[in-house]
């Protein structure tokens, strides 16, 4: 594989017998190198015309189950294709011996460029940048290698750094000791380059060789080994005990180092990409006027690497901008999605906490969910500069989350972390985690004291609890609402003081008002409940003040809804449910233009949300701006064209605007037996009078045994022209507390009735006089 000239090989040594077999194909030419770890062969391929390596390794220092795993990994090594990783050509065992054919390098290893002084800080950062690069490819592929050190590495004569040995460093370093090579017991590898879980003979992973690459770099920089004691099981104590003398760098490499070097695995980079990303910093400051980053770093989790985004282009993206996409599911029970949607859920609560940074918000980053958009289609759809996405695996009582920050700009990766914590360290892991990305992103944070994801409940049982009531809410069917109530119930039953329980069960009951064919005076006061109650207990929450405002709008109590909202949003700025509620208390009180500042405020915090834009058209409707509502509604539809609340909205609009036909043809796109107030109105106006009158009968009919709008029955009467009829029902539907009536004083299809003293009565019944 490796080598500048072929040199003669021992005289005491004879051929191996594997290249007997092998000269069928293969002209041997000489020996290139020799060592515990076998002898390499200069050769020609004589089928490819090409020069190429062979090595076998020592007979007889290896089983037939090792044997096997060599083949194994070998194969796998062989798979790699990476400019820093030395191309196997063929792998194999003959006559008991193994081989391996590779490419012929020419140049030396990095142990003979050392030569035991210091290198140049940007030759040594060029190779650790090389190495990083390489090793990134490995362990995308699951490979490590386990045994790294100056030995393996070769630089040829353009200065290109190669890693050699992928898949025979287990077998080498196995049974078989030699000169610095292993301490006693089943240690893999060479002393001096081992991480501290290979000293105590445990298992191995890739953050090994980032420990490896910091060792090396190391040594290039200060021309002497980080640990190296008199023996090795000195070099063992001190990889174990010992922090490596200062090194004579500048403070962001010695930050970098220092993190590789870390003693535990979960403080080191989390991968190669990581370093590699970290040392571009370094070697490219020289050469570039404007770096795309700047690394401040750190070691410890909550202060981990700190990055400035690269620069954007002609798109205007805000630099601190971040979509959480919901996080995969890799439990082995794929009924715990609704665990890891929920965690996804409450790192865009946490990270909405942190003041600078503007945060996608949930309904807009969970319409992506198990789309196949790539991060730069997500950050131009968006409007993020970053995207986060990751993976949760829950086993019992054990967590497993990694995460990943990348920029929409050009894929790369900003940062990545792997938490392994038990169930009950959930909500501390969220907090650190959320911490660990707002500093990458260089937002400013709340004191340390003050924690990004507030930890409302010490029960598991109860947030869990509360995770699948949240899930289940989000689907918006009758049976799924009823469900989540359920759960918010045994939650509260598990923590009387669970703050966002009660949010979510004032929440549940708030909307359940819209999909259930139960009266909202059966349902108004369980929401009112749990909403004063979160309220009590959590005073510091956004959601607990937004929960009470909806029961205000429902009560028509606007100055109270207001209030309430205005401090929702004073605590939780970025809580676009919030605003969208504030637009609609705006727009039902008559002050159109506050409403549409609010609802298009409530679009920049969530721009693909199917409801705010559909209220966005609500707004521009009822302010009688009817071309652009209607274009705002074919917007949002285009979103998701079933969206049946959407649909009936821009029926609104045609039938606010006068095109009564069109307006009959999108509510006969919904279900047949939704929105038929709207519908018979409809038809009343384009004079398919019959129709209506049927829809009407059809409303009276179901009103008998289950509760059924008075604003839509009351609507089919306005057209008809009966407003005896009309003023009967919505009176009535002020009583009952009829959502639909809210929009009373702003909607033009009121506008008959304005001019009875009857309609004043209304008005004042709703408190919007």
């Amino acid at each position: 594989m490796i080598s500048s000239e072929p040199t003669a090989r021992p005289e005491a040594a004879g051929p191996p017998l594997v290249l007997t077999s092998l000269r069928d194909r293969y002209a041997i030419e000489g020996e290139i190198g020799h060592g515990g770890m076998g002898r390499v062969f200069a050769a020609r391929d004589l089928k490819l015309g090409r020069q190429v390596a062979i090595k076998v390794l020592p007979p007889g220092a290896h089983g037939e189950e090792e044997l096997r795993r060599f083949e194994q990994e070998a194969r796998a090594a062989g798979s790699l294709e990476h400019p820093n990783v030395l191309v196997v050509h063929d792998i194999g065992v003959l006559q008991g011996e193994p081989f391996i054919v590779s490419e012929l390098l020419r140049g030396a290893t990095l142990r003979e460029r050392l030569r035991r002084k210091p290198m140049p800080s940007a030759k040594a950062l060029d190779y650790a940048f090389q190495l990083a690069q390489g090793l990134r490819a490995a362990h995308d592929k699951g490979i490590v290698h386990r045994d790294l050190k100056p030995e393996n590495l070769f630089v040829t004569h353009e200065g290109r750094l190669k890693i050699l040995d992928f898949g025979i460093a287990k077998l080498s370093a196995s049974d078989r000791p030699s000169e610095n090579s292993t301490v006693e017991g089943a240690i893999l590898g060479t002393v001096r380059y081992m991480a501290p879980e290979q000293v105590r003979g445990q298992r191995a992973d890739h953050r090994s060789d980032i420990f490896a690459c910091g060792s090396i770099l190391y040594e290039m920089l200060a021309g002497r080994p980080a640990f190296a004691g008199g023996t090795d099981l000195e070099t063992a104590s001190g990889i174990l005990n010992d922090e490596p003398p200062p090194s004579p760098v500048g403070p962001e490499l010695e930050r970098i180092l220092r993190r590789c070097l870390e003693k535990d695995p979960a403080d080191r980079f989390q991968s190669a990409a990581d370093l590699a990303l970290a040392l571009s910093t370094l070697t490219s400051a020289d050469r570039r006027p404007h770096p795309r980053w700047f690394l401040v770093g750190a070691a410890a989790l909550a202060a981990a690497a700190l990055i400035l985004l690269p620069k954007r282009g002609s798109r205007s993206v805000e630099r601190n901008s971040i979509a959480v996409l919901p996080f995969a599911n890799l439990s082995s029970d794929k009924d715990n999605e609704y665990f890891s949607d929920g965690v996804t859920e409450e790192l865009i609560s946490a990270l909405a906490n942190v003041e600078g940074l503007h945060v996608v918000s949930r309904t807009s980053a969970f319409a992506l969910k198990g789309g196949s958009l790539d991060v730069k289609a997500i950050g131009h759809r968006l409007d993020v500069a970053t995207v986060l996405e990751g993976s949760v695996r829950r086993e019992g009582n054990n967590l497993r989350i990694s995460a990943q920050l990348v920029d929409t700009a050009d894929g790369m990766h900003l940062w990545s972390r792997t938490y392994e914590r038990e169930l009950k360290n959930v909500f501390s892991l969220e907090d650190e985690l959320a911490r660990s990305i707002a500093q990458t992103l260089r937002a400013k944070l709340l004191p340390a004291s003050a924690p990004l994801a507030p930890q409302t409940t010490s029960s598991v049982e109860a947030h869990d609890l509360y995770l699948k009531g949240r899930f289940v809410w989000n689907k918006r069917t009758e049976a799924a609402i009823n469900q989540a109530i359920e759960y918010f119930q045994q939650a509260i039953e598990k923590d009387a003081g669970y703050a966002l329980a009660y949010v979510g069960l004032a929440d549940a009951n708030s909307v359940l008002v819209q999909y259930s064919s139960r009266a909202p005076l059966e349902i108004l006061p369980r929401a009112r409940r749990a909403a004063q109650k979160a309220v009590e207990i959590g005073e510091t929450l956004g959601e607990a003040h937004a929960a009470l405002a909806l029961t205000r709008i429902q009560d028509y109590d606007w100055p109270a809804a207001e209030a309430e909202l205005r401090r929702a949003i004073g605590l939780k700025p970025e809580y676009a449910s919030a605003h969208h509620w504030l637009a609609l208390t705006l727009l039902y009180t008559g002050r159109l233009e506050e409403a549409r500042a609010e609802i298009e405020r409530a679009q920049q915090l969530d721009p693909t949300s199917l409801i705010i834009g559909t209220v966005a058209c609500q707004v521009l409707s009822d302010s009688r701006q009817y071309d652009r509502a209607i274009e705002r509604c074919r917007k949002t539809l285009e979103l998701d064209p079933g969206f049946g609340v959407g649909r009936a909205e821009l029926g609104m609009a045609y039938l606010e605007q006068g095109k009564y036909p069109e307006a009959a043809a999108e509510f006969e796109k919904l279900d047949p037996s939704w929105r038929l107030g709207e519908r018979g109105y409809a038809y009343a106006k384009s004079g398919r009078t019959a129709d209506a009158r049927r829809v009407l009968v059809e409303m009276e009919a179901r009103s008998k045994h289950e509760w059924i709008t008075p604003v839509g029955r009351a609507l089919i009467h306005i057209a008809l022209g009966q407003k005896d009829a009309a003023f009967t029902l919505l009176n009535e539907a002020c009583q009952q507390r009829d959502w639909k009536l809210a929009e009373v004083k702003v909607s033009a299809m009121y506008d008959s009735l304005r001019s009875d003293p009857r309609y004043t009565s209304v008005v004042t019944c709703v408190h919007l006089d």
